[in-house]
């Protein structure tokens, strides 16, 4: 249908369904204050299943894979904890996007998490969420992935990242590859979708390649298996398993991006279950089968060491080709999830900016392309200023403290919308309460586990700060979003 104006008959939410929305969308205990319409349905819907499921797999399947394992093995240093925390964290992410899959599929509204947050727990907590994102979470992750993506394309081409002379150069060339993929999407979703469907299967199926070579070597090299004993001593306690666990949920991160573009899903009350599940599901096959290959080919010892596990192991089986084309496998990754992310967290600041909580320009549609471009401009913005001024490190520490919070609203959302009237989903997690407790509980537990470890409690308590600090503001600039909605 291009980008025009759409019959009638193919607007979404359908009349009866968009009624249900509204009466869902008022926070039990009354109005919060002022509201405009959820503009979920002023971008027009282009995503298919497979290009929903890139979404998913594209945004998740970054860096992490390929540089977590060795902070993984430093704190539990033993085959079996190491994989253990990589299923514990696959098992998080799954019981999250079941339960996403059935809020979304009955709220499928650009804004994702936002929105589940605003209708179930009211405007503060959704702004709180918003605030998180603007400060914290979106430029940091995008500056993080950027920088992985050019300190790696730098090694391509056979220059050191980090010599002085190039340090520069890599934060530039990093700001760049933010700029060209923001371009992409507000050319249109469809180019987005288009890089993101190239990218996902080449690193998808770079990933599978290397797990088959390397479990072919490590099963018939000679000497003793990496794989015992499988629980050393000392190689577990609690402790460390749950700051294990947060670099985890790093490189899972992206399981609720699509979310955010629920709104732009084709047929999404059938298409957004299939994807959250069946894109969350190959995420946790191909990482538990990825550590089980580098352990079939490196020491337990070794992987603590690897900067670069998969190129380590690449190295083992293949010599240096071997290393470069890890190498080439982690730009394509890294540029896809930095495109993945220009797909999905612009709508977050777009519907925000629907709601009144944001000025009007960044909720701007382009009339031709019908791309959220003030979002997608602002995303954009504030994630070069941060890879200008800021390294990997300080980009990636906060990443998770700050999300899993609002990852636990969001999913806590489908206990107060099956009060609501009206709620009716098209798939029902199943072992509903179960399986959306053990995630808040989880995330619970992450973050006591996180302030009562000394190492970590300072910065966990500082971040946690910062979001807090959305609330002085909420409540300081509510006389201007009172006149920005009148």
């Amino acid at each position: 249908m291009g980008a025009g104006r759409r019959p009638s008959h193919m607007l979404w939410p359908p009349a009866a369904h968009r009624d249900t929305i509204a009466r869902m969308a008022e926070p039990e205990g009354g109005h919060q204050g002022p509201r405009r319409p959820v503009a979920g349905s002023a971008l027009p819907r282009r995503l298919g299943l497979w290009s929903a499921i890139a979404v998913l797999i594209g945004s998740t399947i970054g860096s992490g894979i390929f540089r977590s394992p060795a902070g993984v093995a430093v704190r539990l240093p033993g085959p079996l904890p190491i994989l253990a925390v990589w299923a514990t964290g696959g098992l998080f992410a799954l019981c999250g996007a079941l339960t996403l899959a059935e809020v979304a599929g009955a709220l499928p509204e650009t804004g994702g998490l936002y929105v589940f947050i605003r209708t179930a727990w009211g405007r503060l907590p959704a702004f709180l969420f918003g605030w998180a994102e603007l400060t914290l979470i979106r430029a940091a992750s995008l500056g993080a992935i950027a920088t992985t993506f050019a300190e790696y394309a730098y090694r391509l081409s056979g220059r050191d990242p980090a010599a002085p002379a190039h340090v520069r150069g890599v934060h530039l060339a990093a700001a760049g590859a933010i700029i060209v993929t923001a371009a992409c999407n507000i050319r249109g979703i469809r180019w987005g979708a288009i890089v993101q469907n190239v990218t996902t299967v080449a690193k998808y199926g770079g990933l599978v390649l290397l797990i088959g070579a390397a479990l072919l070597f490590g099963l018939r090299a000679p000497g003793p298996s990496h794989f015992t004993p499988a629980v050393p001593p000392g190689s577990f306690s609690w402790a460390p398993f749950g700051l294990a666990l947060v670099g985890v949920l790093w490189a899972y991160d992206g399981w609720a991006d699509l979310s955010f573009v629920a709104g732009e899903v084709e047929r999404p009350r059938h298409v957004l279950p299939r994807a959250l599940i069946g894109g969350t599901v190959a995420v946790i096959v191909v990482y538990l089968l990825a550590n089980i290959a580098y352990l079939s080919v490196l020491s337990v010892d070794e992987i603590r060491s690897a900067h670069l596990v998969a190129a380590d192991t690449a190295q083992r089986i293949f010599g240096r080709p071997g290393v470069e084309f890890i190498g080439a496998i982690v730009v394509l990754s890294t540029f896809g999830t930095l495109n993945g992310t220009l797909i999905t967290a612009p709508r977050i600041f777009y519907a925000m900016a629907a709601d009144g909580m944001l000025p009007r320009p960044v909720a701007a549609v382009h009339p031709r392309w019908g791309t959220p471009y003030g979002a997608v401009a602002l995303t954009a913005g504030l994630g070069v200023a941060f890879v200008l001024l800021r390294s990997f490190e300080q980009l990636a520490d906060t990443f998770v403290t700050a999300i899993v919070p609002f990852y636990a609203l969001g999913v806590a959302a489908v206990f107060a919308l099956r009060r609501r009237p009206g709620y009716d989903p098209p798939f029902r997690v199943p072992g509903y309460p179960v399986v959306p407790l053990l995630f808040v509980l989880a995330v619970i537990s992450l973050l006591v586990n996180a302030i009562a470890e000394p190492g970590s409690r300072v910065p966990t308590l500082a971040v946690l700060g910062v979001v807090l600090l959305g609330i002085p503001v909420y409540y300081g600039t509510s006389k201007w979003r009172t006149q920005t909605v009148a």
